[in-house]
C-alpha cells in the first residue's frame, strides 16, 4: 500500500502561523524519511486555525528541505484563478524539482462568501466553467493547444522536462467522471463526504480515457489519528472534533484547542449527533486498529493510494500518529 499525507497547516492554540508552517516542513521531512509517497498542502483562505492560503508558496519552501517525496497542492482552487497563471507556477515548480510535482485541482471556494468575493469575480460562473478552465490548464501544462487556437501562440514557460502531474480532487461521481474524461488522476475526499466511493471509483475506472496518465490513478483521502492506545487516540482526536464543530458554528476559533479546552467545551445538545457523525468519518485508534481500518478501506475500494489527513492540538502527536501508521504499513 502506498500512503501519502494531506497537510492543512493547522495552528494550535498558543501557536503562531509561522510555527505551524515550520511544523509542516518538519512533517514533510519526517514523511520522506518514513516512506510516504507524496505530501500535499491544502489551500484555505482566512479560516482561523489554518495557516496556508497559498500552497504554491509553501511547496518550494518544503522542496528545498526535502529530496525525494512528491509535493503538490491539495488543492489549487481553480475557479479563483486563470489557468495560464496556475500552469506557469507549477511548471516552474516542476522545473525546480524534477519529477516531484503534483498539481491537485479543486472547485471549492476555500473560505467565506466575503473571502470568495475578495479573491475573484463571478466565482459561481467560474465554477460552472470549470471543465473549460481545466481543459485549458491541461493544455498549458502539456503545451498542446490546437494550432488554430489563439492560446497556441503562448507557452506557460518554463516548460519542464517532466510536467507536473494533474489530479482532480472531488467528493462526487461528477468530479470522477470529469477526471476520467480528461484522462486525469483522481483523488476522492472521503473525510469530507457522505458518498460511498465504491461506485464512484468504478465509474472513474470504467470511463477513463488516456490523457495526462496512461491508466487511471486514484487516491482515497481519509482523516486518521493514531496513538499508542485507543484511549489516547480518542483523547487526542477530541481537539480536532471540537475545532471542526467550532468552525461549523462560525465561532472563529483562533486555533486547535488543547485537550483540556476541548473537554471543557460546551457542546449544544442538538449538535452532539453532528459531532458523533464527524467521529464516524475519522479513523481513530491504536496502531493495529488504524492499520486494520485502512486495509479494510484499501481492499474495499481498491484505490492506488491512501492519503491521510491528521489534525491534532500537539504537533508531536501529529508526527507520532504518522510514525505509528508508517510502522504498521510502510
Amino acid at each position: 500500500m502506498r500512503l501519502s499525507i494531506l497537510d492543512q497547516a493547522p495552528i494550535s492554540a498558543g501557536q503562531t502561523a509561522r510555527e505551524a508552517l515550520e511544523h509542516s516542513v518538519l512533517l514533510a521531512q519526517t514523511a520522506e524519511n518514513l516512506g510516504y509517497t507524496r505530501f500535499w498542502m491544502a489551500e484555505h483562505h482566512d479560516i482561523p486555525g489554518l495557516a496556508c492560503p497559498a500552497p504554491e508558496v509553501m511547496l518550494p519552501y518544503i522542496g528545498a528541505r526535502t529530496s525525494r517525496i512528491r509535493l503538490g497542492s491539495g488543492a489549487v482552487l481553480l475557479p479563483h484563478y486563470k489557468p495560464y497563471k496556475v500552469a506557469e507556477l507549477f511548471n516552474l515548480l516542476a522545473t525546480l524539482f524534477p519529477d516531484r510535482i503534483d498539481i491537485g485541482i479543486g472547485r471549492a471556494p476555500g473560505g467565506s462568501a466575503e473571502v470568495t468575493n475578495a479573491l475573484s469575480d463571478n466565482f459561481l460562473q467560474n465554477v460552472w466553467k470549470l471543465p473549460e478552465s481545466l481543459k485549458d490548464l491541461l493544455r498549458f501544462i502539456h503545451n498542446d493547444h490546437p494550432k488554430d487556437s489563439e492560446l497556441s501562440k503562448i507557452k506557460a514557460a518554463p516548460l519542464p522536462d517532466v510536467p507536473p502531474q494533474p489530479w482532480l480532487l472531488g467528493t462526487s461521481k461528477k468530479s470522477a467522471m470529469l477526471a476520467a474524461e480528461y484522462g486525469m488522476a483522481y483523488a476522492f475526499g472521503l473525510f469530507m463526504s457522505d458518498n460511498d466511493p465504491q461506485d464512484i471509483f468504478q465509474a472513474y475506472n470504467d470511463s477513463f480515457k488516456q490523457g495526462s496518465t496512461e491508466l487511471p490513478q486514484s487516491i482515497l483521502t481519509v482523516s486518521a489519528i493514531c496513538a499508542e492506545t485507543a484511549e489516547q487516540a480518542d483523547e487526542i482526536a477530541l481537539s480536532s472534533l471540537i475545532w471542526n464543530m467550532q468552525q461549523a458554528r462560525g465561532e472563529g476559533s483562533s486555533g486547535v484547542p488543547t485537550v483540556k479546552a476541548a473537554k471543557a467545551y460546551q457542546l449544544p445538545a442538538e449538535e452532539k449527533d453532528a459531532l458523533e457523525n464527524m467521529k464516524r468519518k475519522m479513523i481513530i485508534g491504536n496502531p493495529k486498529q488504524v492499520k486494520d481500518r485502512l486495509l479494510n478501506l484499501f481492499h474495499k475500494y481498491n484505490p492506488d493510494e491512501i492519503m491521510i489527513l491528521t489534525l491534532t492540538y500537539s504537533p508531536e502527536d501529529r508526527i507520532k500518529s504518522y510514525e505509528l501508521i508508517a510502522g504498521e504499513l510502510l
